[in-house]
């Protein structure tokens, strides 16, 4: 009767336990005692992506093999599969299982570098395989490499006009007035990344920037939970929210909500997405449950994540953080849809101070997206002091165009 084995499973191991598959490109290892391993590993341990990389090397008298485990030699199967070996302890009749690596051995030819440099080093690697074409190539590949020349004559040819052709533009408007025009084209596609989707040509001002863009009808219907806590809150805790400094413009539009019907649900939804876009531009490593104390939605989870956060490397860990650019997102998207809260008109004094901005940022957040300003008129100071006017942006059709303001230094007078 042949002897029965039994399965011993090794627990958790790390990278450096894994077993070591190897597979020969060349064919199969008569004598494998006869090779020498060598097993090398990345030192950058605390990324995750390359803590993992492992370099196999086996030496014989003869030839020497590599193999990787990343890169274009790699085996695919190592990310799509996992991998076990059984090793058998004939004493105890126990097998135990091991995680596995695979490794594609190929042979390396050994050479010599060379000690002297070639005699002419101004051709390139093009150059020499045109010459051995010249003098033993094909008729075939004598004809490709004719027409290449040809062809580039023609770009040098086109190179030339353009380079007079710029020069002369230089010349008629002056290259201050060229780095101006580029230099104001990168800042306005800097802003328009960051600018919610806009439709400049429609006919009403509530589709000039869609609301189905800012909040999907799935994800307005995820918010009705969130939402209806919100619309729940009396006047004392608002009024105790108001205190304890929290968002003011969630605050001013939640005070002000219709009594009943489908707007005030709207209203309280969206009270409750702006109340997460300002918390999440006053932080910035931003935690993976971010939004789970306030009931935040799975789907509103993933959006926050995906469209307002970068992913960074941080002592080994992917974390997400909200840069400066994601900060000027989030509060053209705040402003955006404070624009639909509040038909079409928002309080920009608010809303730079729940975002933690000066003014002038939000000013300029307001200009890119084509709002016309309305300024509180000037009053004495006694009057200032008492008044709560605030600046305010409001949608107008046509979206107005402001001119970038370049600031001239003066120059100091020498007595």
């Amino acid at each position: 009767m042949a002897a029965s084995c039994s399965l011993v499973c090794c627990g958790e191991e790390t990278e450096s336990d894994k077993a070591a598959i190897v597979r020969f490109s060349n064919g199969c290892v008569t004598n494998a005692e006869s090779l020498d391993f060598s097993m090398y590993k990345n030192r950058d341990e605390n990324n995750p992506r390359k803590k993992s990389r492992r370099i196999l090397v086996a030496e014989s008298n003869r030839l020497s093999y590599v193999g990787q485990n990343f890169g274009a030699g790699s085996l695919k199967c190592n990310s799509l599969c996992k991998y076990y070996v059984g090793v058998l302890n004939k004493q105890t009749m126990q097998m135990e299982v091991h995680n596995a690596v695979l490794f594609n051995m190929q042979p390396v030819i050994p050479g010599e570098t060379p000690t002297t440099k070639p005699q002419n080093t101004s051709q390139s690697y093009r150059d020499k395989v045109d010459m051995l074409i010249e003098a033993f190539g094909t008729n075939k590949q004598k004809r490709a490499l004719a027409s290449r020349r040809l062809n580039q004559v023609g770009s040098n040819a086109l190179q030339t006009a353009v380079a007079k052709a710029a020069t002369s533009v230089i010349e008629k408007k002056g290259l201050e007035a060229l780095q101006q025009e580029v230099v104001e084209t990168e800042s306005q596609e800097t802003l328009a990344s960051h600018l919610p989707p806009c439709n400049p040509n429609a006919g009403k001002r509530e589709d000039v920037y869609p609301f189905d863009e800012l909040l999907s009808p799935v994800e307005l219907a995820a918010l009705e939970q969130p939402g209806s806590k919100m619309a729940a809150l009396t006047k004392e805790e608002l009024q105790k929210m108001r205190d304890e400094g929290g968002s003011l413009s969630v605050v001013k539009h939640l005070e002000s909500m219709p009594s009943e019907g489908e707007a005030r649900e709207r209203i309280s939804r969206c009270a409750f997405y702006l109340s997460l876009l300002l918390k999440l531009a006053s932080q910035k490593n931003i935690p993976r449950k971010f939004g789970h104390d306030e009931g935040c939605p799975r789907i509103i989870h993933i959006k926050l994540f995906r469209t307002f956060t970068v992913e960074s490397f941080n002592n080994g860990r992917v974390q997400n953080m909200v840069s400066t650019s994601m900060r000027a997102k989030l509060a053209a998207y705040s402003l955006a849809l404070l624009l639909h809260m509040g038909h079409m008109t928002a309080d920009l004094s608010l809303l730079h101070r729940d975002l933690g901005i000066t003014e002038a940022k939000m000013i300029e957040i307001a200009k890119s997206m084509g709002l016309s300003l309305i300024k509180p008129a000037r009053a004495k100071r006694d009057e200032a002091a008492l008044s709560d006017d605030h600046s305010q942006a409001t949608v107008a059709l046509p979206l107005v165009k402001y001119d970038k303001f370049v600031e001239q230094r003066k120059r100091k007078k020498m007595h």
